[in-house]
């Protein structure tokens, strides 16, 4: 007998932002008693969390929801490309329904329009720690939404709006319980996650009975004597960045740091209109690894910008090679629908862009080689993420899930995702790290 309770289908695409939303909006759906579907086929309406950030996210996200029509026929869509309604409308006219990005009540007030709400539901139907996309063992925990910044290559305040932090009450709990069921590692993230609080003027809230700011290093000191991997993405540098390295060599948060530099060209950066434009990195990064030698700091950068001189794109290169970063990124500039740095003159030819990416990679590949030559013989911790034939694929404190590298670990087919072991690095290829266990 065909089963009675509704079922929702749900693609979610985009960043791990983008993701967190996913959660949440999966954890109401199953508090209030509607199934999840495994296939269009068997859904009676489906959910598209789309991206619209770049040209080719727009693209990913519009033949997501194509694909959602043509095999179903009832499709939401939310998510950041949902603020360009119109777009969607004028290629999709047919849509149940299509709200922007971090509507939470707005998808749900759509679902309930389209879809008969199951009878009362009982709150055991969904964990404390609620429905997650990511593996049991590492989740993202969202701090606060939207961004204060106006980066003229970025569309995001428009789509999410401004900054609003969550409670330092919330956010505990919320990891308290990823905790309780098993996460050993929790990613912090947000669209400016050096800003936290910044909104709330650092008032404090309480957790356990304790008084804690809304500020990021007296979260991440909260988040850190929870017993897990604190790891910290989005992290602009500002000044007060650096009070959270001793956290770091005390071991409450992992040594890692996401800094989104874009660009190391004063001028570039001023037209990138991008915050602490201003800052010495150099020197910032510098004093990072002098109170934390095993600090990794990963970055991304944007080589093409509009006005990108050859000696700033060298410049660029120079700050490559001087601070020696673990993990890098990087993208060719390209317009974004919305955008302030569209209207800038001097644009960097497509060929152009093409030669400066591929020697950016060229001279950080060379430092990357250095850095993993360097851990060759060492012994460190890492965490097991799956399997692969004989071997369990894990990472290291320097590895973010999906971005960075890997640990292929021989002889460890009996290890489990989640679990802790200390292996001794043998050898190293382009991105990854191969390990044997210490006996």
């Amino acid at each position: 007998m065909a089963s009675s309770i509704p079922k929702v289908g749900f693609v979610s695409l985009g960043c791990p932002k983008a993701g967190s939303d996913s959660e949440r909006i999966l954890t109401q759906l199953r508090a209030e008693g509607y199934d999840i579907s495994k296939s269009y086929e068997d859904a009676d309406l489906v959910v598209v969390n789309t991206c619209g950030f770049v040209d080719s996210a727009i693209k990913e996200s519009m033949d997501a929801i194509g694909e959602a029509i043509q095999k179903n026929g009832k499709v939401i869509v939310t998510g950041c490309l949902g603020a360009k309604k119109e777009f969607i409308e004028k290629e999709y006219p047919n849509l149940l329904a299509v709200t922007g990005p971090h509507a939470l009540n707005e998808v749900m007030s759509a679902v309930h329009v389209n879809l008969k709400k199951p009878h009362d539901p009982f709150s055991d139907l969904v964990p404390p720690q609620g429905v997650r996309l990511t593996p049991k063992h590492y989740a993202y925990l969202k701090i606060s939404e939207g961004c204060n910044h106006r980066c003229s290559f970025c569309i995001i305040p428009s789509m999410r709006g401004d900054l609003v932090s969550r409670s330092i009450d919330d956010i505990m709990t919320e990891a308290e319980h990823l905790v309780n069921s098993g996460v050993s590692e929790i990613l912090v993230i947000s669209q400016d996650t050096s800003a936290y609080g910044v909104d709330m003027k650092y008032r404090s809230g309480f957790w356990n009975g304790r008084p804690i700011k809304t500020k990021l290093y007296d979260l991440a000191e909260a988040l850190g004597s929870l017993g897990v991997w604190i790891r910290m993405h989005y992290v602009y540098p500002y000044p007060h960045v650096d009070d959270m390295i001793p956290l770091m060599s005390d071991g409450l948060i992992l040594p890692y740091l996401d800094v989104p530099f874009q660009h190391a060209s004063p001028r570039i950066l001023k037209l990138m209109k991008r915050p602490a434009s201003s800052e010495n990195n150099l020197l910032r990064i510098n004093a990072w690894r002098q109170k934390c030698p095993d600090i990794t700091i990963r970055s991304t950068f944007i080589v093409g910008f509009p006005g990108e001189t050859e000696s700033e794109f060298e410049e660029l290169l120079n700050f490559l090679e001087e601070a020696q970063l673990d993990r890098v990124g990087c993208f060719k500039y390209s317009e974004v629908d919305g955008a302030k740095a569209n209207l800038l003159d001097d644009k960097v030819s497509e060929a152009m862009k093409e030669k400066r990416l591929r020697r950016f990679m060229e001279t950080q590949t060379r430092i990357s080689h250095h850095k993993l030559n360097a851990k060759v013989g060492k012994t460190m911790t890492v965490l097991v993420d799956t399997h692969d034939k004989d071997y369990a694929i894990a990472r290291s404190m320097a590895d973010a899930p999906d971005i960075d590298g890997k640990v292929y670990l021989r002889d460890g087919k009996l290890l489990k995702p989640g679990d802790f072991v200390d292996v001794k690095i043998e050898s190293y290829d382009e991105h990854d790290l191969f390990a044997g266990p210490i006996h």
